[in-house]
């Protein structure tokens, strides 16, 4: 097999068919979804290195130490997690069937649904594939996997991995552009999960819709940090620019902006400036700092830059201009870049930013920090940074994100008991843990009558059973 072809419409078709047939004819049980993970985990360990090469080769280049972070050690968790609740999470649950229906009795039954499409992005190429597939091969499902056509590398080494670990018929991956990813889409899955923007949220979710195929979208949005006046300020810079800047800020639940209380908003942008030259230093030498994944995504981030210096906004770079040379430009070497008090028509107010730029706002007070993320779209997270309660229960009334890391950035991510998604713009469903494991099978509700009872039991006439009921009810 050539890993690194592409898929032609013909074999998308016959590949989800032959992935339907195994399943039906064999549904994976627990024993052999165990042995799965266990495969998949020691095969993925062993690839680690050749993971890390691949991703970095499609970046152009990227920290050693962030692929290892956000991409290995969070997939391994996955594994482990779904290893150690696998059993409690596939088994029946009691439902209460109310006195009306004793001596009848009831239960929910996780049941695998079928054959899974995963289609996953390219800013997380690997973490963002395989979590989502532990969730479904957990839950007894085959699956079919796109990944993105913009990490060409590490998509054909999730391609070898994959065939290393499942038969072609329990976890197959397709290979292409825009047109095998829209072909993908419209296949009739039993659920399918599209991680990426919004826009391409909403071509996924009219593909699947004449096959009524169920959705999870993992979206994105303008992600807000707010720092209350209480919350040390060095503090705050350092978890922000943690939160910003991880993959030179190309990542879903990055900080998008930050709200700052006016009287320390010069001390927030200082601070910020010194966490980032302590961090970086010279970013063009520095083992540390991300590449923008393409050409085009450079040029997107250059002109939202562009557009803020023709509005005579104040436009920082505490590192330094090592993108104004051609050379830099190649190498798809965008500093980090702060904006300070953009207007809501500026292109870094307007479009989620996925890049190392950072508006900085100042705000008078909490209400007006709240109205101000009110007037845009729900967002995927939010970062509230205050030690007080009082102030972190008034932005999470106001505000309805997919997700929150109080005090911190991104951490929410990582902990497996939290469902990870959005809400509208930013998202539909969850995944992740248990709740993966939930979206990729059919909850099953069944209800067993009792052998000495039964609704053939109620006979006509109903009038007097019924008339004592409601007056029995009404006391």
């Amino acid at each position: 097999m050539d890993i690194t072809a592409d898929t032609t419409p013909d074999e998308l078709v016959s590949t989800h068919r032959a992935l339907r047939a195994a399943w039906q004819a064999r549904k994976p049980d627990l024993a052999s979804r165990r042995a799965d993970l266990e495969r998949l985990r020691e095969a993925f360990r062993a690839q680690v290195p050749a993971m890390d090469a691949a991703i970095r080769a499609d970046f152009g280049h990227r920290s050693e130490h962030e692929n290892l972070i956000s991409e290995a050690m969070v997939v391994i968790a996955e594994i482990d997690h779904a290893l150690a609740h696998l059993r409690r999470w596939a088994r029946p649950r009691r439902a209460a069937v109310g006195w009306r229906f004793w001596p009848a009795r009831a239960q929910v039954r996780p049941v695998p649904v079928g054959v899974v499409g995963i289609l996953s992005p390219w800013n997380y190429p690997v973490n963002l594939a395989l979590m989502p597939l532990v969730s479904a091969i957990a839950a007894g499902n085959h699956v079919y996997l796109k990944p993105s056509e913009h990490t060409p590398r590490t998509s054909a080494w999730l391609r070898q991995l994959l065939a290393d670990v499942f038969p072609a018929d329990r976890v197959a991956v397709a290979l292409g552009g825009p047109e095998v990813g829209a072909a993908f889409a419209a296949l009739p899955f039993d659920h399918l999960l599209f991680t990426g923007s919004t826009a391409v949220g909403r071509k996924v979710m009219a593909a699947a819709a004449p096959n009524l195929t169920p959705v999870t979208l993992e979206l994105g949005g303008k992600a807000p940090a707010v720092v209350c006046p209480d919350f040390p300020i060095e503090k705050a810079a350092a978890r922000i620019a943690t939160g910003k800047w991880i993959n030179a800020g190309q990542t879903c639940i990055g900080v998008d902006y930050v709200l700052v209380d006016a009287a320390r908003r010069d001390a927030f942008v200082e601070a910020i400036g010194a966490e980032l030259r302590a961090r970086y230093g010279d970013i063009a030498a520095s083992p540390d700092y991300t590449r923008i994944i393409n050409d085009a995504q450079y040029a997107r981030l250059q002109g939202y830059i562009d557009d803020a210096h023709a509005r005579g906004l104040r436009v920082l770079t505490p590192l330094g201009e090592a993108a104004s040379t051609g050379a830099e430009q190649s190498g798809r070497l965008l500093p980090p870049t702060l904006v300070i008090e953009p207007d809501a028509e500026a292109e870094v107010m307007r479009h989620e930013i996925f890049g190392p730029i950072l508006p900085i706002l100042s705000y008078r007070s909490l209400d007006e920090a709240i109205a101000t993320i009110q007037r845009l779209p729900r967002p995927l997270s939010l970062y509230p940074f205050s030690h007080d309660d009082a102030n972190v229960n008034r932005i999470l009334d106001g505000i309805l994100p997919g997700g929150v890391t109080v005090n911190d950035t991104l951490v929410h991510f990582g902990v497996h008991g939290l469902p990870f998604g959005g809400i509208g713009p930013s998202g539909i469903g969850a995944i992740h843990g248990r709740y993966g494991f939930e979206t990729f099978s059919k909850l099953l509700p069944v209800f067993r009558q009792a052998r000495w009872a039964g609704s053939d039991l109620i006979k006509p006439p109903y009038k007097g059973r019924i008339d004592r009921m409601i007056r029995w009810l009404a006391k």
